[in-house]
């Protein structure tokens, strides 16, 4: 197979495995996007548990004043009755102050459980609210699962599709190079084929050696990037020119110093200064 046929393979296997590991994260990471709603769900349906425990709490409390009220008014007919059958001045004493503690404690009754009732009056309401909320969180919640449902045996069809044409590729591609390419994109967020503009990785934008260049351009070969470890292949910009450097013993950037990376700067200073030199002498 020619080397054209080998990088049009990547390429379209990077295509494949980028949008497989897309699909991946979405499907690992879609349970999350209800997890706001069903948090909310969750602390709405606990705010009602407690406001519940208190409305039970202060039904009982209305209650128990309520009985209360009535054994009062009981003990005060009680007495009231009694002064018909009196015969001392004690008797009726006693029996006077019974009926005012009566009245005094029945007025002091009265009033707590008027504020009692209008609690318990605040907390029905707001627990019908509550009941209202909740059901309505709970009809979105379960809409949304149902939509979620749907995206996610979407993407599953276009995920299972993606692997059938991934096994349709591995036959033509070295199986070490498809398990370095494979861990390369899911690793360098779905670039592991990138391009060499001049003698610059686009994946890392580290300046190559000379060597690893000159063999990107000829194309005869897979060349990993020594810096990202993408796989590389030459693209000549437009309008640019090239800066990749046909040198046969070049190991390394050290290589590559500032005099080599400024040479024309330099030439064109020097080609300024002998003009000067000539037009100095001719006006001598």
């Amino acid at each position: 197979m020619k080397m054209t046929q080998v990088f049009d393979k990547l390429q379209s296997l990077q295509d494949i495995l980028t949008k497989k590991y897309e699909l991946e994260e979405f499907i690992n990471e879609s349970p999350k996007k209800l997890s706001s709603q069903e948090e909310l769900l969750a602390r709405l349906k606990k705010e009602y548990i407690e406001k519940n425990s208190r409305y039970e709490e202060v039904k009982q409390a209305v209650q128990e004043l309520k009985t209360q009220l009535v054994d009062i008014d009981a003990s005060r007919e009680r007495n009231e009755k009694d002064m018909d059958t009196i015969t001392t001045h004690r008797e009726y004493e006693v029996l006077d102050k019974a009926i005012k503690d009566a009245t005094d404690l029945e007025q002091q009754v009265r009033k707590d459980l008027q504020k009692e009732e209008k609690i318990l009056l605040e907390l029905n309401e707001m627990l019908k609210q509550d009941e209202q909320l909740i059901e309505h969180q709970e009809s979105e919640l379960n809409a949304g699962k149902a939509i979620l449902e749907k995206e996610l045996e979407s993407y599953k069809l276009e995920y299972d599709a993606l692997l059938k044409e991934e096994e349709q590729l591995k036959p033509d591609i070295d199986p070490e190079i498809h398990f370095k390419f494979e861990r390369i994109i899911k690793n360098k967020q779905g670039k592991g084929y990138v391009a060499v503009k001049g003698n610059v990785c686009d994946g890392c934008n580290m300046i190559l050696p000379a060597q690893f260049a000159n063999e990107v351009h000829a194309g005869e070969s897979i060349v990993f990037c020594p810096y990202c470890s993408r796989i590389l292949f030459y693209e000549e910009t437009a309008g640019q020119e090239d800066m990749y450097f046909q040198i046969e013993d070049t190991g390394s950037l050290a290589d590559l110093d500032d005099d080599l990376l400024f040479d024309d700067g330099d030439e064109d200073d020097d080609d300024g200064l002998e003009e000067e030199n000539i037009k100095s002498e001719n006006e001598d």
